[in-house]
This record gives structure tokens, C-alpha cells and sequence, in this order.
């Protein structure tokens, strides 16, 4: 089968209704910063909170009767897996779910919510897929790829068909990619639509494999990715041909890259946005020039990040930027003198978050100690300003923590 563009069409009618037509914004805000004129396509609003709801609708809709009432196997770590269990519940298709030992709680809980058997097996997505293919042809259950079947990027597919149908006069479309589904399938009806448009793809630095297959390089990756959602290490066998022909280049974007754009997501745009959806707007950031002046489509492909993960980003983007900092001050082991310090920060603006003493260093003399503050502060120079006073004051302090301030010198 090859895809076409009439095929992702009778995706879209199949899929009228029965999924939210997530909306596809102009962002002045996100213009400004880029230099671009930036469009959000927005899954994180979708059904189960990404974009996988689309695919996995069209394959289960293509089984028999035999096929739905013996049920379907899938393996993810999160938004494949409820994009399935979310449809077999509704079309009364038993689904089990394979997801690796690691896998969050409430990733594990919300999938099972949605009526789906769990299974727990092994470290990595490869192992959970391998398992989960036996388990499919053990019980004679229908095996659902996430990328690697003509009817999940068919469905992926209408992704790009509503955002040319809401803004067709995008120039470039930047995508994420993991396996490839999402991607192949928007491109297959862009270029069909628009044949002068371009496509661009993205991939964690960490997890290159589509970037590698398409130079004929060994695949290759791993490490720990915000972006889970797109660490896939082997390309999928259907959708590298059709990148290779439809897509005109894959960037790379490192992990700061990754995490800045969650952070601008949710600051900027005042969206939650996980670390696979930010892909596009990491690279958009990081390759300004390239895009600078053009109309530019973002697919935020979903909106799945953990509570914990998200804080995380967003205390460790406040520490780059110089907002939030840890200071060390020297001050004597006297009545008032913690005040005195205290009231220098507030005077001069800071808000103090935590303090911690430190009596028992053996860098000080035995009648000093040493004060550990955190301090929310405006931005770096408040932090050089803050600095300067408790120095001049006759208050040591140095500044324990703060890459943005120590990469500006």
C-alpha cells in the first residue's frame, strides 16, 4: 500500500467527531521571540493529551470482527499506549498494553483507567516490544505499532491536512520525530497540497536515528531524554523511505534546548507542553535564522509531561536565568548579624526562599559562619548588584549555583 493524499482525507471524515479538531494558533508571543510567524498545532488538546488517539483510531477502525473481538497488543510508555486504550474501550476491543518496569505511576494508572491490561516487562522500549509482539501472536491479538503501520501515519496524517486547511499559507512545517508516523504522514499530505512547502523534522540529540539513517549511518543513542516520547533508536522500516523523499532536513536538538522550550511553552504561551511536543519550538529557537521571516507551523504533538518532571524544568530554568540562586555569606557568630544580612537582601530586592548555617566549616575561622541562602531574584544583574552590597557591607559572598551567571562571566 502506498499512502496518498486521498487516503489521509478518508482518515479525517473517519476521525470527524470522533476526535477533537485541535485548534492551530498564530503565537505573536512566540513570533516575537523567533523572528518567525509562528503557528501552534495544538495535540497537547487533544484526546488523552497527544496527537496518538488519531493513528490508533484508524488501525483499530480497519480490523475484522475476528480481529477486534480476539483483541490488540501495543507497546508504549505512555501516549501510544492510551491512544489505544482509550479507542478499545470505546469500540469494545480488548487491548493489552505492554509498557517497560520503569514506566511512571501515573502513566501506568491513567492507561489502566482507560481499560486496558498492563504489563510490565523489561528496561527499554526495544525489550517492551519485543515482548509485546510474542504476547500478540501467543493470544492471536493484532500487534499496534506506533509508527511502523500505513494506518497509523495515515491517520498522523491529518494533522497536516487541518493545519493547511486553517493556515495554507504556511511555508514551513516542523514536526517531531521519533519512529517516524507522525511525520511521514503530515508530509505525505503537505508536499501533496503544497509541493513547495517544506518539512522539517526534529530528533533529541540523544536519540539521532532517523537523523543517522538518512546520512546511511548505524543507528545509534541513549541516555536519559526529557523527550521520551521521540527516544526511539531504530528507524521505522515504513516511514525513512518517505522521509527520505518528502522531508528536506532533520535537526538536532540537545537536552537545554529541550527544557528551555517546556519552560517557554508554559511561560510564554501558558500551555503544558511535554518534552517530545517542545521539539519543534527547541529547534525553531535554536536555528532562528533559518526560519527567520517565514511562516512557520509547529505540531505540538502532546502534553504528557509528569507534575514532578515539569517542576524540575521549571526550577532549573529559574537557576539559568539567574531568578532563583543559592549564595554562601560569611558573617560572625553573633546576635544580629543574620538580620542585618537579611535586611541588606530584602533592601536590595531579593526574596530569601531558604537559609541554612554552616558552624561547622573548617574553611572559617571558629567565631564566623557561614550563611547558605536562597534568593529569588530579577534576573542576573540584580544577582551582581545583590552580590556587590554584601560584599561592600563587609558580608563575604559568593554565588554557589547559577550556570546562566557563570556563563556570562
Amino acid at each position: 500500500m502506498t499512502i496518498t493524499v486521498e487516503d489521509i482525507r478518508a482518515a479525517a471524515v473517519l476521525l470527524a467527531g470522533e476526535l477533537v479538531r485541535t485548534p492551530c494558533v498564530v503565537s505573536p508571543a512566540l513570533s516575537e521571540l523567533t523572528g518567525a510567524s509562528v503557528v501552534l498545532k495544538l495535540e497537547n488538546l487533544q484526546q488523552t493529551g497527544s496527537f496518538k488517539p488519531r493513528g490508533a483510531l484508524v488501525k483499530m477502525n480497519s480490523l475484522d470482527a475476528a480481529q477486534k473481538k480476539a483483541g490488540v497488543v501495543a507497546a508504549s510508555a505512555g501516549n501510544h499506549a492510551q491512544g489505544v486504550a482509550f479507542h478499545g474501550r470505546r469500540m469494545n476491543i480488548p487491548a493489552i498494553i505492554v509498557m517497560p518496569t520503569a514506566t511512571p505511576f501515573n502513566k501506568v494508572s491513567r492507561t489502566e483507567a482507560l481499560g486496558a491490561q498492563i504489563v510490565l516487562h523489561g528496561d527499554t522500549l526495544s525489550e517492551c516490544r519485543e515482548h509485546a509482539v510474542r504476547l500478540a501472536d501467543d493470544k492471536g491479538c493484532e500487534f499496534i505499532s506506533p509508527y511502523d503501520d500505513e494506518k497509523v501515519v495515515t491517520g498522523q496524517g491529518t494533522i497536516g491536512l487541518e493545519m493547511l486547511e486553517d493556515h495554507p499559507d504556511i511555508d514551513i512545517l516542523v514536526v517531531p520525530i521519533g519512529g517516524g508516523g507522525l511525520i511521514a504522514g503530515i508530509a505525505t499530505v503537505a508536499k501533496a497540497l503544497r509541493p513547495g512547502i517544506e518539512v522539517v523534522g526534529v530528533q533529541a540529540a540523544l536519540f539521532p536515528s532517523m537523523y543517522r539513517a538518512l546520512r546511511g549511518e548505524a543507528s545509534a543513542g541513549g541516555g536519559t531524554t526529557v523527550a521520551d516520547g521521540i527516544a526511539v533508536k531504530s528507524p521505522g522500516i515504513i516511514t525513512k523511505p518517505i522521509i527520505e523523499d518528502l522531508v528536506s532536513d532533520v535537526l538536532l536538538v540537545d537536552e537545554p534546548a529541550l527544557e528551555q522550550a517546556v519552560q517557554t511553552y508554559l511561560e510564554v504561551q501558558r500551555i503544558v507542553v511535554e518534552g517530545a511536543g517542545s521539539a519543534s519550538l527547541a529547534a525553531l529557537v535554536e536555528n532562528r535564522q533559518r526560519f527567520a521571516g517565514q511562516k512557520v507551523g509547529l505540531v505540538v504533538s502532546g502534553g504528557n509531561i509528569d507534575s514532578r518532571l515539569l517542576s524540575f524544568i521549571l526550577m532549573r530554568g529559574l537557576v539559568r536565568e539567574g531568578r532563583l540562586v543559592s549564595l554562601r555569606i560569611e558573617i560572625t557568630d553573633t546576635p544580629g548579624a543574620l538580620a542585618k544580612v537579611t535586611g541588606l537582601v530584602g533592601e536590595s530586592g531579593g526574596n530569601i526562599v531558604e537559609v541554612y548555617h554552616q558552624r561547622l566549616s573548617q574553611d572559617i575561622p571558629v567565631k564566623m559562619t557561614e550563611v547558605d541562602v536562597v534568593v529569588e531574584t530579577r534576573d542576573m544583574g540584580h544577582v551582581r548588584a545583590l552580590l556587590d552590597i554584601l560584599n561592600r557591607k563587609g558580608f563575604p559572598a559568593r554565588l554557589l549555583s547559577s550556570t546562566a551567571l557563570d556563563a556570562a562571566g
